[in-house]
């Protein structure tokens, strides 16, 4: 049993250990700007302790099921040419025969035949050639442990780049990332030296190997017995049973209002398979509610609608004629409002976003629905607040849906979605296509008309260039256009073509990928000025989300503030709007503009229609809040509601309690947002 057990010991110490400096690393990082009580740091260290000796006994089930197979009874005469037979005739099965494997195509049959194929030689060697299997099973214990370390310590150096770029731990944006291999992959390689890196954590995993198994050799002379196996085992299912209710039971402590608390006593790994089991949220079995037909008479009087409950439709009705104008929009990757010179960033990233809000409507007290990609293009497109876990993009059946695209392709115009990478990240071809937009993404681009590249698509002049000449088309077909331009520049590894900004490509940061993107939109507004249809054109340029959104409190509002600006020299005079605007209200607003008379599923508000009351919406995946009248609600899973009050500068105050107006507007909202959803009540008949 000790040979058994011994591994399991060094091992999961190893494991708490590593968590232990990881903790203590993830304390001291930037992004986690918050300070802690002793509290606090009790809970994150031996709660998070508690959780992590949890987690190692869980992982450890794959090395125990290799110790209890140690035996040479399997060698004695019939059970080992009985095995070598079975192996023989798998080893034909796969490569003869179809089998379920070939189904999934790629490398995955290559993958099973090899390793079938060397299992069935191994064995082989070690039934005709006794004198080796010693020597063969302190190599193959030394090898198991050493993938173990080294898993571990790549593990926690995950965890490290994960939270330095979200503050977090392992939440389904993760799960995205093994789904996306290529983009993900090519964005490490490309974001860090990631050889050295590699090289230094086998290095670490190699000596901490030798430090462990040095003294193991003499466990491979004799073997536990069947009984003390059996024993052995029913033992650690204890522990496994044990370690799963601990986990459960030790999520109750996750409480905190301090978001970084939460997440420190956290592990990775079962956050990691709590977001890849469920990264879709049920709003009613999550959330507080209250009876529907209440929740959509509180939606209809807050968005003056007199139609009646259920499906949330508004006529507008506007008294001036339509203007077929073509419209231009940009949403830019990763824009916080704090760099741009406006909200006094003093680096001089911005020049020409900084222009162009002078030279149009400026919102400048304007928030992003969320803190993804998919989040933005959801508000912008669907004009709807933000639903539990994954973007609508993300999700099935997401066909057909009222949006801005469906109007303007329903007065006649050409409708387009630009993206410099492959449509098929984060859903956006399926989604756009699905919806009646033409998709130009990287796969539409010639050879000629690439200039510079990286993981994450074209740089955004190439993708600005190819939007200029498909209007130059679009215009020859005397159909207005819409087109919706998704940038990619401004986004880690932060690489961009040499000589177009006064710093070198060479030199990597946030800072150089906005002053890039900024210079990108710029030369974009420039050339399209040379253009016949510019006279006749809206552009409207907003983010996407933020640069960071990480935070002590759940939602932090600094990290949600970004610029939006509706420019169209001739048409748009210049003003500054400070009331508080949500993205969903964007594209409405540019609709009221243009006088559009539609019947409206749309949450999104014209904000200079005199009815509009200033509020706006900012989620996590988990978290969904609501911002009106310098108050910020917070929706969190369990039934939970909580009030901030918004001080100087965007500081949150908890408040005892929730005032209850407050809290049933941003229930209402939520809520029969979801129903929509999931009823499929945000559909298209025609």
């Amino acid at each position: 049993m000790k040979k058994i057990v011994i591994p399991f010991i060094e091992i999961s110490v190893f494991y708490v250990l590593v968590g232990l400096v990881l903790r203590i690393v993830l304390l001291f990082l930037p992004i986690t700007r918050s300070s802690f009580l002793l509290d606090d740091y009790l809970k994150f260290f031996l709660i998070g302790a508690a959780n992590d000796l949890c987690t190692s006994v869980l992982i450890f089930i794959f090395f125990w099921l290799y110790l209890i197979f140690l035996s040479d009874s399997k060698y004695k005469s019939p059970f080992g040419y009985i095995i070598l037979g079975v192996f023989v005739g798998l080893l034909c099965y796969l490569f003869f025969f179809k089998t379920i494997f070939d189904d999934y195509g790629s490398v995955v049959p290559l993958i099973v035949k090899s390793i079938v194929g060397i299992k069935a030689f191994t064995f082989a060697l070690l039934l005709f050639i006794p004198k080796i299997r010693q020597a063969w099973r302190y190599f193959m214990y030394s090898f198991t442990f050493f993938l173990y370390v080294f898993l571990i310590v790549y593990n926690a150096v995950s965890e490290f780049l994960f939270w330095n770029e979200f503050g977090v731990r392992y939440n389904f944006i993760a799960v995205d990332y093994l789904i996306y291999t290529n983009e993900v992959i090519g964005n490490i390689m490309e974001s860090y030296p990631v050889i050295p890196m590699l090289s230094v954590l086998l290095l670490i995993s190699v000596l901490v190997t030798i430090f462990f198994v040095k003294r193991s050799k003499k466990n491979f002379i004799e073997y536990p017995s069947f009984k003390i196996k059996l024993a052995g085992s029913i033992v650690y299912g204890g522990l496994i049973a044990g370690a799963l209710f601990l986990i459960k039971f030790n999520e109750k402590y996750e409480n905190s209002d301090n978001g970084f608390v939460n997440e420190l006593q956290a592990n990775g790994l079962v956050r990691f398979y709590k977001a890849y089991n469920d990264s879709s949220l049920s709003y009613d079995k999550f959330y507080v509610k209250m009876p529907i037909g209440d929740a959509f008479s509180i939606v209809n009087k807050e968005y003056n609608n007199k139609l009646g409950q259920g499906h949330n439709p508004k006529v507008i009705r506007d008294s001036l004629p339509e203007l077929r104008k073509n419209v231009v929009l940009v949403t830019i990757e990763s824009m916080s409002s704090s760099f741009l010179s406006h909200f006094g960033n003093s680096q001089n990233l911005t020049p020409n976003l900084d222009k162009l809000a002078d030279e149009g409507i400026f919102f400048t007290n304007f928030y992003a629905t969320g803190n993804r990609t998919v989040r933005g293009l959801e508000a912008v497109t669907l004009c709807i607040p933000p639903s539990p876990g994954e973007s609508l993009i993300k999700r099935k059946n997401n066909d057909n849906l009222f949006s801005t695209g469906y109007l303007f392709k329903k007065r006649g115009y050409t409708v387009q979605f630009f993206y410099g990478g492959y449509g098929h990240f984060d859903n956006m071809e399926p989604f756009f296509k699905g919806n009646g937009y033409q998709v130009i993404d990287r796969s539409s681009f010639k050879s000629d008309e690439i200039t510079f590249a990286n993981i994450w698509g074209v740089c955004d002049e190439d993708m600005f260039n190819k939007a200029l000449k498909i209007f130059d088309a679009n215009e020859k077909t005397g159909k207005p256009f819409f087109g919706h331009i998704m940038t990619v520049s401004n986004h880690r590894p932060f690489t961009y073509p040499e000589g177009k900004i006064d710093t070198s490509s060479n030199s990597r940061s946030r800072e150089r990928g906005v002053k890039y993107t900024d210079y990108a939109i710029g030369e974009f507004i420039r050339e399209a000025k040379k253009h016949s249809w510019f006279s006749q054109t809206v552009f409207v340029l907003v983010a996407d989300h933020c640069a960071s959104s990480a935070g002590k409190e759940n939602i932090p509002l600094d990290g949600y503030h970004i610029p939006a600006i509706i420019y169209a020299p001739g048409f748009i005079q210049p003003e500054k709007v400070s009331k508080r605007v949500s993205q969903i209200d964007i594209m409405p607003t540019l609709l009221g503009k243009l006088h559009f008379s539609y019947t409206s599923y749309f949450y999104g508000q014209d904000v200079f229609n005199p009815d509009y009351k200033p509020r706006a919406f900012s989620a996590t995946y988990q978290n969904l809040g609501y911002i009106k009248d310098d108050v910020l609600m917070v929706l969190s899973p369990n039934q939970k509601i909580e009030q901030y009050n918004i001080k100087a500068d965007n500081q949150l105050i908890k408040a005892r309690e929730a005032d209850k107006t407050l809290a049933d507007e941003t229930i209402a909202n939520y809520q029969t947002t979801s129903y929509l959803i999931d009823n499929g009540k945000l559909k298209v008949k025609e």
